[in-house]
Parts: structure tokens; sequence; C-alpha cells
């Protein structure tokens, strides 16, 4: 399929006066705020209404279809009437593209029919696999604000694109070659930072981190790791968290706090938040620790830490391909009355494990960590260990509690038949899925297929069903239903109550509906209309009557 290549004229967008930026700088800083608080919430808004079932038979409920690459993860993201999602190049929408390239390809979609508006394409690292694994496409869910979408290509490089490409008649940053400045179908890049090249990141496999806004600031994870050996990290000295401008991508400030401590990838992604006066931006690191930072960081260009959280018991231990019991942080943690709700998870091809959900208070300081380690010769001092585990008991090693711990709950399954034992479907594993809360419900699914709701306050589970199916993707909330797809292309609705005879009555969802390959990417509702993005389509899914 390939697009029909129409050209504009462009012209340079001219450069800001003085004052122009000191009022986009007050300007912005209110809208970021705002677009801030809804990319929060953007899972819990029930004013939405869409449909609990669709048919692809029938056409039941479907508004389009559209076929993309054959490797989706990323979105699908809905703003200003564009659907935007991560894929490979395999639909060969261009013509300098054919579908024989492998590329990372981030496509532009029109909201309201599914015809490709622009596509921006990354072509593949030439190191090969262990930076930038084949077929794989771009990994990294967008971000935008106004017209500037914010991403990470597979080339280890944070991008801002136009939203409008150059349908707008402009060439808003960097100067494209005549073949492609103007061609519709071609992104408006505004600038572009090699993270390889001038930060000297080396990631592994995959660079997967959704970019973060707050005021003039973009916030990202690097993605710096381990290399091929899965042991030894090449660029040890590199950061893993970055703030830059976020209207010309330069550097403010960086952090490498889990330095030589990185498990495996770091692929997660962060999160802003304001506690009482305090702003703060909240990093999951490849160590399986959370990090808070000042979102400003210090005059001289460095980070401002407040506050750091070992995820993992300190007694976990690593091992190579995921058969040991400590975990990465790779779900983007969510906020919610003032706390912070976190899953553990691995490398979806390390298998199925057990898994944690944590309740964090971001309003102390320090190490808030539940536990601390020390060693029986070490009297008050703390000790620190390997990558691979932070308590080792055989070498006199041993662990208390943290009083400056700002755990609120963690949970790791409940015994809801009261048997005494935990069996496999009340128990919580790995997880891909960011926390969504409704109604004081937590909502998560786990890589093992189990839907988990929980209490947001206590950390006890209501209720689990089981998808039979393995679950990336995060649930969904809609006008009373929570939505969860899994790897079979199910897409199950359940009502929104702790009482599983309401939420799912005869232990079955209210409805089941199956999309035509695998859903890796979460479901995303706007204008009530359900957009959803399987390993291979995206699909608008509404009522036809509902106006």
């Amino acid at each position: 399929m390939e697009a029909e290549p129409t050209t504009v004229q462009v012209r340079r967008r001219p450069r800001f006066s003085l004052r122009t930026l000191l009022i986009a700088f007050v300007f912005l800083g209110v809208v970021s705020a705002l677009y801030v608080e809804r990319l929060r919430d953007y899972l819990n808004d029930q004013s939405r209404v869409v449909p609990t079932g669709f048919d692809l038979k029938t056409g039941k409920n479907i508004l389009w279809q559209t076929k993309i690459g054959t490797q989706s993860y990323a979105g699908p993201v809905v703003a200003d009437g564009k659907v935007f999602v991560g894929t490979n190049n395999q639909a060969g929408f261009l013509e300098r593209y054919p579908s024989d390239v492998d590329l990372g390809v981030l496509l532009c979609l029109n909201a309201k029919d599914g015809s490709l508006l622009w596509q921006a394409s990354s072509e593949k690292l030439k190191t090969g696999r262990v930076h930038d694994w084949p077929m794989q496409g771009i990994t990294c869910t967008p971000t935008i604000e106004k017209d500037r979408l914010y991403y990470v290509t597979n080339r280890c490089e944070l991008v801002c694109l136009d939203t409008e490409g150059f349908r707008d008649g402009r060439d808003d940053g960097v100067p494209e070659p005549p073949d492609i400045t103007g061609v519709l179908v071609e992104a408006d890049v505004v600038w572009k930072l090699d993270m390889m090249g001038e930060l000297n990141v080396s990631p592994h496999n995959a660079s997967c981190s959704s970019p973060c806004i707050v005021d003039d600031y973009v916030y990202v994870v690097t993605g710096n790791a381990v290399d091929e050996s899965h042991i030894n990290i090449p660029s040890v000295d590199a950061p893993s968290f970055i703030a830059v401008h976020k209207k010309t991508g330069r550097l403010i400030w960086s952090d490498n706090s889990p330095g030589g401590n990185i498990l495996h990838g770091q692929w997660g992604s962060p999160i802003h938040g304001v506690f009482g006066r305090t702003s703060q931006v909240i990093f999951p690191g490849g160590d399986g620790w959370l990090y808070s930072f000042d979102p400003k960081g210090t005059p001289d260009g460095k980070s401002k830490l407040l506050w750091k959280f070992d995820c993992n018991p300190k007694d976990s231990v690593w091992k190579l391909g995921g058969s040991g019991t400590r975990n990465n942080v790779l779900a983007t943690p969510t906020i919610h009355g003032g706390l912070i709700y976190v899953a553990m998870g691995q490398d979806p091809e390390h298998g199925e494990g057990d898994g944690r959900i944590w309740c964090i208070d971001p309003t102390k300081r320090g190490d808030v960590s539940p536990e601390l380690v020390f060693n029986n010769t070490s009297g008050d001092k703390m000790v620190t260990r390997s990558r691979t585990t932070a308590c080792d008991r055989d070498a006199g090693d041993f662990t208390r509690p943290n009083p400056n711990s700002a755990a609120v709950w963690e949970y790791t399954g409940t015994d809801l038949d009261g048997d005494g034992e935990m069996a496999f479907e009340e128990t919580m594993h790995r997880s891909l899925s960011r926390v969504v809360i409704k109604n004081d419900l937590v909502f998560i699914s786990d890589l093992s297929g189990l839907l988990h709701c929980l209490d947001a306050k206590q950390g006890r589970a209501h209720w689990i069903y089981d998808l039979f199916a393995q679950t990336w993707s995060t649930p969904v909330v809609s006008a009373g239903y929570v939505f969860a797809a899994d790897e079979d292309g199910d897409v199950d609705a359940f009502k929104i109550s702790s009482d599983p005879q309401i939420a799912m009555p005869s232990n079955n969802p209210v409805s089941n509906s199956i999309a035509d390959a695998s859903i890796y990417g979460s479901p995303t509702i706007q204008n009530n209309v359900l957009y959803l993005m399987s390993r291979d389509t995206v699909y608008a899914i509404a009522d036809p009557t509902r106006k």
C-alpha cells in the first residue's frame, strides 16, 4: 500500500522574538500543566461512552479499520483528530521505503476514517539487534502537546515532530532533503537528539521510553543498558535519565543513578506529579528502583534527587534469562490521590514469574525503601552489594525495617478462597501494565493473563479473572466498564465493581470481542470512540447511532 506523495511549497518557521518566547513560556506552562493532568487521567474518565462489544465479521460497531505493520506495540494515541501509532514498515505506505525495507515507523492517521496523513521513518541501526531488534519498529508510545509530538525512535533518538506534518505549509525545524520537504505523507522533524551519538547511551534491543512533559522540559529514560552478554554495561557512565528543553532538545540535566546496577534494559517511562507544593518527576530505573527528582534540576545542570525506592525485596536475586526473583520497573507509574502505584516485571521473553505492586507515599525524602541492608561486621553502617542482589545472607548481611519507608502497601496476591495457600490464580505475576484506578478500585493485568481488581487503599484483591492469554496492555475504563485486551486478540469488558458477581456475572466478562491478531498496545478512548490496535491493524470502535 503506497500513499500519494503530494507536495506543497513550505516555508521555514521564523525564529521567535524574546518577547514572544516570554509570552509563550507563561502560556505554555499553564497548557502543559493541563496536558499532564489530562495524560494522567486519560484511562480513568467515565464520561466517555463506548460499546462493550464489537464484531469484525458483521462490522458491528466498527467505524473503520486500517492495516499497519506486522509488529505494533506503541499506541494508539489520539489528539486533535489524529491517531498516532508505532509499528514497523510492513505496510509499505511510502514509495521510497517499500515494505521489504525494515524501518521504525510512526504513523499519523486521520481519526475520522483511518487514512494516512503522514509517516515518520527511522532506518535501522547498523549495529544490529543488540541495539535495534529486527522488525520491531517503533516501540515508544508518543506524547503530544498541542502541535508537537515527542517520542523515542528505534535509533535511540529523542525526536520532536510537528503533528501537522507539512500540511500546514511550513518546514518547522530540521531541514529535509528536497525529495522529502513538503511531501504531505512525510514527517516534519522539529529537532532530534541522538542519545547514542551525543550522550554515549547504549540501549539493549529496543528504545521504548515515552517522554513526559513538564512546563518547558521533556523527560525521558535514555535506555542505557547491558550489551549482548547481558552482563557487561558498555556505557556505565552514560545517563539513564535526562531532561531537555522541549523547543530545542538542548540537554538541561542528566542522571545516571542506576549506573552499574542496571539489570537488563531500561524500558520504562517517567511521570510527573505535584505533591503538596512539591513538583516531582519520577523515573523507573533499570536497577529496579524508582527515583524522584526536582524537575528543574540544579543551576549547574545536575539532577536533584528527592527520594529513591527499591521496588525489589533486598534478598531477591537477578538471574540471566529471568529465572530469578529480582525484577525491573517496566510499567509507567500511576499517580492517584497523592500516592504512587507501580508494578514490577521483566522482558516478556523471560517468561512468567512472581510480581508485585507497590503503593508509595511520595512526600518522604532520601532512601525510602521498605528495608535497609546491614552486615554483621558493619555495625550500624548500611552496606551495598552487586547488581544481582542487595542482601547476601551467606556473607553475613541482614535487613532491618526502614523507619523512613514510604511503602503504603505491597501486593503480591490475595488468598481469595481462604484455604491458606496462594494458588496461581490468586498471585500477582510480572506485569507490563500500568495501574488504572477508578472508584478506589485498582485494575491491572499481569503477563500471565490475570486481571486483578484491588482495593486502592489497602492493596487487597476483591476479585481476579483469568484471561487465559498473556497480557501486555493496560486496561481502559469507560462509563462503568473496564476493558482488558490480551495476546489472543480478545477484548473483555467487566463492570466496575468490587463485587465479582456484578463485575463478571456467572464468572464471565460482560462481553467478549475478538480482534484479528494479538493486542499488545493499550486501548484508548476519545470522543466516545474506542481506538484499539492489534499487532497489524488499528480499529475505531463506536456505536454509530450515538452522536
